[in-house]
């Protein structure tokens, strides 16, 4: 899959050149979340990151991105700071000059990070309230800085992750970092309340048993 996407990318960059177009061109690489984590048969792999689609661990919410900018990247370049997809739409009303930016968007613009000026430092939120074929967990999460809590809504709890020295997420520290838990889940309730997130609530044909969801 790999050799794949590299060759028909190449070939797509190949066919800009020689169309005189590849100076006017700005290229955005990225994926959908994923890949498959359980076992269906699909030859995907999400290592060292834990789980996979539908999870809000980093196997089922972490993509690439890479931007081919002419005359404003530069190849090789890497940013740290974590943005969402969410953004891009806002990033190309930007960087394309259009006139009208009323547009209502969940994004921001990273053209900072781009013009290498840097990025305000902002929280990242997800909301999976939902059961799935995956074998998911119902949740949100939050992330800020290097610090990820996850919020589960089945078991009632929040595990909090360092990214930053724990990407596999196998050391859950909200135990060892209250304070840090508390700020996080508030900045998570703040975030489903002014949203107005749909959340789950108990499942009365619940008889304790699956397939049989507890909530819905």
């Amino acid at each position: 899959m790999i050799y794949s996407v590299d060759q028909n990318i190449g070939k797509l960059a190949d066919r800009l050149r020689e169309l005189g177009l590849d100076e006017n061109t700005i290229i955005i690489f990225t994926s959908d979340n994923g890949g498959l984590s359980t076992s269906e048969g699909s030859p995907t792999c999400n290592y060292p990151l834990r789980a996979g689609k539908g999870w809000l661990y980093e196997g089922g919410i972490r993509v690439p991105l890479i931007i081919k900018y002419p005359g404003k990247t530069r190849a090789g370049t890497e940013r740290k700071t974590p943005v969402s997809s969410v953004d891009y739409f806002s990033t190309i009303v930007e960087l394309t000059g259009l006139e009208n930016t009323s547009f209502k968007t969940d994004g921001v613009s990273i053209m900072p990070l781009i013009k290498k000026d840097g990025m305000k430092q902002r929280p990242l939120f997800w909301h999976y309230p939902h059961y799935s074929n995956q074998g998911v967990e119902p949740g949100s999460a939050v992330r800020l800085g290097k610090y990820k809590l996850i919020d589960n809504f089945e078991k009632g709890r929040q595990e909090l992750y360092d990214l930053e020295k724990d990407i596999s997420e196998t050391k859950d520290l909200s135990a060892l970092y209250p304070e840090k838990t508390r700020e996080l889940f508030k900045l998570l309730e703040d975030w489903r309340t002014r949203t107005n997130a749909r959340m789950m609530e108990p499942n009365p044909k619940w008889n304790g048993l699956p397939p049989t969801p507890a909530y819905r």
